[in-house]
């Protein structure tokens, strides 16, 4: 678990990572929020919380609602859970779960095929969604990895890199089948301040039409684009992250009183 401890009352925020990733990756995001109180974890089953096993969704809600609650009594004035991807949607169901527990939320392009937009095929209109995963894990990891990075970076990796992502096959399954399952949610109850962040053009088309969706039906809801990003915005564009997480703290509503 990553801790970045600003000034007493200051606002916090729990940063929620997406498939195949850790809370790490929010390191350079977090070094542009110095007036905010700051925590980043790996959900369960991957990086430093494999030990803890794998779980689905309600897992990684009641999880984040924990930390959340951890953040509060810690004398946060306010707390906000922002998340990346399938991060997002934890967050997203943590806030339908306890609409109390968090001041506002962001999610940047969490995936919702329930929504009907879907990942399709190179050069043509089948979803991917169906597609067959991998017996083994370890290989749905690397296929999943060169989808959403590139088979070069792969190729890239060191042994001892390419093996702790293959360590996280089992959590990266359980969040393929967390998407492929029936709506866990109806996302429009959510009556919580949102802010749904979403790369520019070049970023997944049916990321960008699943964002525009949300920014509509969401009750009170507002769209936030980063500019020339695509999915992995918090690592390639982190200034603009950062920009993303201040305006989600943003929509907190002002104490009561004022």
């Amino acid at each position: 678990m990553a801790r970045q401890a600003a000034e007493p009352g200051a606002p916090a925020v729990v940063l929620v990572h997406g498939s195949l990733d850790r809370a790490e990756s929010f390191r350079r995001v977090m070094r542009r929020l110095r007036e905010l109180t700051i925590v980043a974890y790996d959900r369960r089953g991957y990086q430093g919380s494999r030990e803890a096993g794998v779980v689905g969704l309600s897992g990684h809600i009641r999880d984040l609602l924990a930390i959340g609650r951890q953040v509060r009594d810690g004398g946060a004035a306010s707390v906000a859970a922002v998340g990346h991807s399938v991060g997002g949607v934890v967050v997203i169901g943590a806030a339908l779960t306890d609409p109390g527990s968090f001041d506002s939320l962001g999610a940047f392009e969490p995936p919702m095929p329930w929504l009907g937009f879907r990942r399709t095929a190179p050069g043509g209109d089948r979803p991917r969604g169906g597609a067959a995963l991998a017996e083994d894990p370890a290989e749905e990891v690397e296929r999943f990895f060169s989808r959403m990075v590139s088979p070069s970076a792969w190729a890239r990796l060191s042994q001892a890199g390419k093996a702790s992502r293959r360590a996280d096959g089992p959590a990266l399954l359980a969040d393929i089948l967390t998407l492929r399952g029936v709506r866990p949610f109806d996302v429009t109850d959510l009556a919580v301040p949102a802010l749904f962040g979403v790369g520019g053009p070049t970023s997944a088309t049916h990321h960008r039409q699943g964002v525009a969706w949300l920014g509509t039906h969401v009750p009170g809801a507002a769209v936030f684009e980063i500019e020339g990003a695509q999915h992995g915005a918090h690592l390639s564009h982190p200034d603009r992250f950062a920009a993303f997480v201040r305006a989600v703290v943003a929509r907190q509503p002002p104490p009561s009183g004022h």
